[in-house]
């Protein structure tokens, strides 16, 4: 028998290990490692501060998700020797692979900006793209008699960017409920120039941060956190005080990664990958998805499902001998919460970036690109039905893993850079 490895039982590794099952030939088996057996669905976490969804509804035991026939291992990676095909766990057990695919995804490190997780650390600072931090804010939140609230990004490369822009809007809708924003101040404080990635996206964005009286704060890098003063300090000697900090922490890949010297020359961990192909480069067995590799585009779910596609094909076509003929083009989605009832939708690959139009049939849609709608909000609640009974079980999905440019309004400038 032949061993395909997969590591990290994560959204990618799941739809992977779904989709291979039912793919490879007979004389494959499939083994998938990860460090605990509760899968979390990380676009629930953000909920989960304002009351609007429970742990409950956001976890599941990973091995129910898992095709009879897959072996799940629950173990810490030590290290990875692609030149040995072989993964050393941290228990001293060593997996021997054919064939390995990486998705092991991103992790918050609070600890990698001073002062961050001191003092202050989940009892005025605190994080939401974990499952204790959303509770831990939920119950700060609870309790909460106003303020400067910062929504702060450490670094501009992080699991799903518009993560916080949400948690912006949503807290603004929370405390409106809740009779009491007059006596909250909302900053969000980011490296970037402005609210988003992509300009036309980023006007759109930025116009409704500031409808909502939530004050942009750009090109803010954060080189320390004065707990004392309850202060961020930049590296310029700019300072942003707080009342409540709610933080997108530095995002680095798998410790493991580093150890094996498999990381990018940043420093942050993640896999350089043929942003094409999904394979690692200099390492023809490795194959790379989701948040683990280096390619130019969002850490997002959405980006995990629409590589998968891909991924299975040149996976068939490695084990073949053929040459890889599947191709990723960047393509991303987001439904992007703005509050009250509402959200917004962008739609983007490597070289478009985020245009207003509908999605995903011209007129008609029904979702609309860059505007908001309570449409798109019922849409993004729908996902979460959609994750669990399609997304995960790798079904079909109506929705092309090529960018389309239907519904798109298209005008001279469209382009981002490569």
């Amino acid at each position: 028998m032949k061993r395909l490895l997969i590591l990290g039982a994560g959204t990618a590794g799941t739809v992977m290990a779904n989709r291979l099952h039912r793919a490879l030939p007979a004389d494959w088996e499939i083994t998938i490692v990860d460090r605990d057996e509760r899968h979390v669905y990380q676009p629930g976490l953000l909920f989960i501060p304002f009351g609007a969804y429970t742990p409950d509804d956001v976890l599941r035991p990973r091995r129910e998700l898992l095709p009879d026939g897959v072996e799940f291992v629950v173990a810490e990676i030590d290290r990875v020797e692609p030149e040995a095909h072989c993964v050393t766990l941290a228990d001293g057990r060593a997996l021997i692979y054919d064939l390995l695919i990486v998705a092991t995804g991103t992790e918050i490190r609070p600890d990698e900006t001073p002062g961050l997780d001191g003092a202050l650390w989940r009892r005025d600072a605190f994080d939401f793209y974990t499952l204790d931090g959303a509770v831990t804010l939920r119950d700060r939140l609870a309790a909460w008699e106003g303020g400067r609230l910062t929504i702060a990004l450490a670094e501009s490369v992080f699991k799903c960017p518009v993560a916080p822009l949400e948690f912006a809007f949503l807290a603004d809708a929370f405390f409106t409920g809740r009779g009491m924003r007059d006596r909250v101040e909302i900053r969000y404080v980011t490296p970037l120039s402005g609210a988003f990635t992509k300009p036309k996206a980023s006007r759109m964005l930025g116009s409704l941060l500031e409808e909502k009286g939530i004050t942009v704060v750009p090109d803010f890098y954060i080189e320390h956190v004065d707990d004392e003063r309850k202060t961020l300090v930049s590296y310029d000697g700019s300072e942003e005080p707080f009342d409540l900090l709610v933080t997108v922490p530095v995002n680095k890949g798998a410790a493991w990664v580093e150890r094996s010297g498999l990381g990018d020359d940043d420093g942050l961990g993640f896999i350089p990958t043929d942003k094409h192909t999904l394979r690692a480069r200099g390492h023809a067995d490795v194959f790379v998805i989701g948040d683990a590799t280096n390619v130019p585009t969002s850490k997002a779910g959405s980006v995990a499902h629409f590589e998968s596609e891909v991924l299975v094909q040149n996976v068939l076509d490695h084990i073949a001998g053929r040459p890889l003929s599947a191709s990723f083009d960047g393509h991303a989605n987001c439904f992007i919460e703005t509050g009250h009832g509402k959200a917004t939708l962008v739609d983007f690959n490597y070289t478009t970036e985020p245009l207003p139009g509908h999605y995903p049939l011209p007129v008609v849609g029904p979702m609309s690109l860059l505007k908001e709608t309570r449409l798109n909000h019922a849409g993004k609640l729908a996902f979460r039905w959609v994750y669990w009974n399609l997304l995960l079980p790798g079904r079909p999905i109506p929705v092309s893993h090529d960018m389309s440019m239907t519904g798109k309004v298209v005008d001279d400038d469209v382009s981002v850079p490569a």
